[in-house]
């Protein structure tokens, strides 16, 4: 069993990863439009025909941009709550959206799809863990503080996509007003590179094998730095640093070992 895992895209600008296996795939979030989406995918031997369903973490533009054109064009279900939905201002018209509810699993082919709430500013918004046989992947981001739901799970990913949003000494000299600096900071808003790293350091399996560092603050923070910082405690897991601007390579998960390697 393997899976191949991707971010297209993660920060303010965007978001959207990919999740998949030989036969099918799903999304979670889909932040660039589709045009984008299909074209990062195409560089990495990936097909939209894969794709079997959209999950929304919460409706924040950044994260539901490309929603209405994807579904225009490939008619996906597109699983979000209805306060996400609401929120987000999408078309009423579409037929396809698909409620779900926190603990409740959605089966998508041979994957198991889990949501569980989290600590951020919007109207319903929740973290997922993706499971296909053995093989389990997180996608924590977005998260003001990292909750029991969080914690709870964080422990059974073979990989995952962890919110490493700002460093708190670029966020208090930057430019952002102290209004803005103190969303971010206040609980509700975004993980601090401090605040993953010990996520990341007390909660982490032996068999996590790839962390990619997500949604970083193009003002707040530098790839570079939270690179080095989570490499100095990776014994053996493989950073990652999620670009705003491309995709990463696609990744290949697999049981410890087997540790996944880059293949694009």
């Amino acid at each position: 069993m393997q899976l191949f895992v991707t971010s297209l895209n993660s920060g303010s600008n965007g978001n959207c990863y990919y999740i998949g296996n030989e036969d099918e795939a799903i999304l979670i979030d889909a932040g660039i439009s589709c045009r984008e989406t299909e074209k990062r995918m195409k560089r990495l031997g990936l097909s939209m025909e894969k794709v079997k369903a959209i999950f929304v973490s919460h409706e924040h533009s950044d994260h539901i941009r490309g929603i209405a054109g994807i579904c225009k064009k490939w008619k996906l279900p597109v699983y979000i709550t209805p306060w996400t939905l609401k929120g987000a201002k999408l078309s009423t018209t579409y037929e396809n959206y698909q409620p779900f509810q926190a603990y409740e699993p959605v089966t998508i082919g041979d994957f198991s799809i889990t949501a569980f709430p989290k600590y951020h500013d919007a109207s319903d918004p929740h973290s997922f863990i993706v499971s296909s046989g053995e093989l389990t992947v997180g996608v924590f981001t977005d998260i003001g503080a990292p909750c029991e739901h969080v914690i709870q799970h964080f422990g059974l990913c073979h990989a995952i996509f962890l919110e490493a949003n700002y460093d708190e000494e670029m966020l208090s000299n930057g430019r952002y007003p102290y209004f803005l600096k103190q969303r971010i900071r206040g609980g509700k808003g975004h993980l601090s590179n401090q605040q993953a790293l010990h996520l990341f350091l007390s909660c982490r399996a032996p068999f996590l094998s790839h962390v990619f560092l997500s949604h970083l603050s193009k003002d707040n923070n530098c790839p570079e730095l939270v690179h080095s910082l989570f490499s100095q405690h990776a014994d053996g897991t493989e950073v990652v640093v999620a670009s705003r601007f491309e995709e990463t390579p696609l990744y290949t998960i697999q049981a410890q070992e087997e540790k996944g390697m880059a293949i694009a």
